[in-house]
């Protein structure tokens, strides 16, 4: 047999000049590879005997990839944090959603559909994309649309890095491909434009509660004097989560349920004596069910009314139970999810968005129009820790964060929603200076 000019063989590979650059040709799977990787022979040849051996072996050939479009590396990605990581369902919509900008782009602007043709000037050219569309506040059809704020665009393109990351351990990236997404040094995008945080003043914050009805009192007292996530408020139980007579507030994750604490992390709040008294007025009347009901239900029953915690697990179960055997098969997540919704709806609980409604009505009739996100009384909680000069750890505790965070010094998430106020930085500032030298000079 001639062997042509330019080629050699290893075993089951061939390698073959083309041009000034080898390439590799074998079969893997009932699959041919072509891989090409440089112009040096003797490198040709030990790659090609590397990867004779691992074919033989049944191992995965060095330079073999699985080419797949981006469409389907997102499913795979979103299905290993749902299946793998158990993610939380939050999380998993605000990783779609952050994704759906990146499939939006390759439809309608620069249509690549492989995974591995996507590289850094196309990363590039996606951040100019964002930076040109206009989209709607919080997902809200009818809200008025703006630019994408650098907060925003930062997150969008740290869930594409971390998509094509995954992408490159699990092997649809040619080797020698490198994240596209790293190339743009991500954490050293300024946040120029970011929506600013205006807390209330201690004037506002007594017109806020004095403006609250008797529905309403109880959900904002417990929001600001907690720190409690809006998700945490509306699934916390009576009396499984409430403890009123040692003042303690129990925030726990509920798998069984359907709901768990964004971080996991489940923490006891002590209540000052004023909250626990206004939650006892509030709960005077019941014996179990979800603490904070919707407004419908103040002076009625709800269908699931007078089930503890257990007997609501077990309700679920049914449902579950009913809905694996109509479908023949076990019920995916989101479907078990949606089955969960149903069962908290039913039992009467509040949803998180009347929560935000219910305090943009609040805030427009103290004339804080601006002011539309519950989470202020989460930085309002912070602020206030802050400015007691509260020790970092029981801050992170209370908060519901992990601590020992690279960023912000020590206090990881903490950090994001602790706003320093001016009288507080004058008083600290003030006592620091108080002995040194300088200020007995006449």
């Amino acid at each position: 047999m001639v062997r042509k000019r330019g080629s050699f063989r290893v075993g089951r590979v061939r390698a073959d000049l083309r041009g000034r650059i080898w390439s590799l040709c074998y079969q893997e799977n009932g699959n041919r590879h072509r891989p090409r990787f440089g112009p040096d022979r003797e490198v040709a040849r030990q790659v090609a005997a590397q990867t004779n051996a691992q074919i033989e072996v049944g191992a995965p050939a060095l330079l073999s990839f699985e080419p797949i479009s981006i469409t389907e590396l997102r499913d795979r990605w979103l299905r290993h944090h749902v299946q793998v990581l158990r993610s939380s369902n939050a999380t998993i919509n605000r990783y779609r959603t952050a994704t759906d900008h990146l499939l939006n782009f390759l439809r309608d602007v620069r249509p690549v559909w492989q995974a591995s043709q996507f590289h850094a000037h196309h990363a590039e050219e996606f951040v100019h994309h964002l930076r040109s569309i206009r989209v709607a506040p919080n997902g809200h059809a009818n809200a008025r649309k703006r630019p994408v704020l650098d907060k925003g665009i930062k997150y969008i393109l740290e869930a594409c890095r971390a998509m094509f990351g995954y992408s490159l351990k699990r092997r649809h990236l040619s080797p020698y491909s490198e994240n596209p997404f790293s190339v743009l040094e991500i954490d050293r995008i300024p946040v120029e434009e970011a929506r600013p945080i205006v807390l209330f003043t201690p004037e506002q914050e007594s017109a806020f509660l004095d403006a609250c009805d008797d529905w309403q009192l109880p959900i904002f007292l417990t929001l600001m004097l907690t720190g409690l996530r809006p998700g945490e408020l509306v699934h916390l139980l009576w009396p499984e989560d409430l403890d009123l007579d040692a003042g303690i507030l129990h925030v726990r994750n509920k798998p069984k349920l359907g709901w768990q604490v964004k971080t996991r992390s489940e923490r006891d709040i002590p209540m000052i004596p004023v909250l626990a008294e206004v939650l006892r007025r509030h709960l005077s009347s019941r014996n179990s069910g979800p603490v904070f009901r919707r407004r419908r239900f103040a002076d009625k029953r709800p269908p699931l009314a007078g089930m503890a915690a257990q007997r609501l697990e077990r309700e679920l179960a049914i449902l579950v139970s009913r809905g694996e055997q109509r479908m023949g098969r076990p019920l995916e997540r989101s479907k078990r999810l949606a089955l969960a919704r149903s069962l908290w709806r039913d039992a009467g609980a509040i949803k998180e968005e009347r929560v935000r409604l219910e305090f943009m009505r609040l805030t427009r009739s103290i004339g804080l129009h601006e002011v539309t996100a519950p989470k202020l009384l989460r930085h309002q909680f912070a602020t206030c820790l802050q400015d007691a000069n509260t020790d970092p750890l029981v801050r992170n505790e209370l908060m519901g964060h992990s601590p020992g965070s690279m960023r912000a010094r020590g206090l990881g998430m903490t950090a994001v929603y602790t706003h320093t106020r001016p009288d507080t930085k004058r008083a600290q500032l003030e006592a620091a200076q108080r002995s040194r030298p300088a200020l007995e000079v006449n």
